[in-house]
């Protein structure tokens, strides 16, 4: 990467996303190549000062980079730049096991594309009204459970976001009685296309493949090939 300086802001966080295109914000692999490496000690985790945890909804919020569980099924960001191409690939991909599973996925992603953004607490609470809106089978599973609680929405979550179909668009804390956040940030769901509006690569699937992985290998030739496609997804 063109510069390997520690990250001590929220603008210097962005900043290398936007340099490198993708960074994973935990370590991958491949040794340098994310936020947790990247990040001077003291802002990773701290009880004193705001740092890479806080951070990312600000960079979200800048609007240059989209974040949610991009790699290997973690977080981390990619350009604006470069998402369509990410869009391109993974959208020709099939992350779910099979036909009950897929239905399910699209199922809660009609529902956070109509409600044009949610938590997976209002998403529970959406999906107990969702029958009727995507296919027979996915309505049939919904239907079989006993309570809307009873989905697990991680792992749908995550193939969603793997498929660039889903990211993070903010996150949303707690606020104490001295106006002060507290706890953990709670993920804001919502479509690409809803944060950032309809966008393109210009060529087929693999060609965007070729693009990212030509990008990867350029900034990283000695990385193991395993680690590049992971990444890739």
């Amino acid at each position: 990467m063109s510069s390997r300086k520690e990250i001590r802001s929220a603008e210097e966080m962005e900043q290398a996303v936007c340099e490198a295109g993708f960074l994973p914000f935990f370590r991958c692999g491949i040794p340098g190549f994310s936020i947790e490496e990247r990040i001077a000690p003291e802002y990773w985790f701290s009880d004193e000062a705001e740092g890479a945890w806080e951070w990312k909804g600000p960079v979200i919020r800048e609007g240059h980079c989209a974040y949610g569980k991009l790699y290997n099924k973690k977080a981390g960001y990619v350009s604006l730049e470069w998402l369509p191409d990410l869009m391109n690939y993974r959208r020709s991909r099939h992350y779910a096991k099979d036909e009950d599973t897929a239905a399910l996925d699209d199922l809660v992603l009609q529902v956070i594309a109509s409600e044009g953004s949610t938590t997976v607490k209002d998403l529970r609470r959406l999906l107990g009204f969702a029958r009727g809106r995507g296919r027979r089978r996915a309505e049939d599973l919904v239907d079989g459970m006993e309570e809307a609680e009873k989905v697990s929405l991680e792992p749908i979550l995550t193939r969603l976001m793997m498929e660039t179909r889903v990211v993070i668009a903010d996150f949303e804390y707690n606020i104490d009685r001295h106006g002060n956040r507290y706890g953990w940030g709670v993920a804001r769901y919502t479509t690409p296309e809803r944060l950032y509006g309809r966008m393109g690569a210009g060529c087929t699937a693999e060609e965007s493949f070729g693009r990212i992985y030509r990008h990867l290998r350029g900034m990283f030739p000695d990385a193991p090939e395993r680690k590049v496609l992971a990444l890739i997804g």
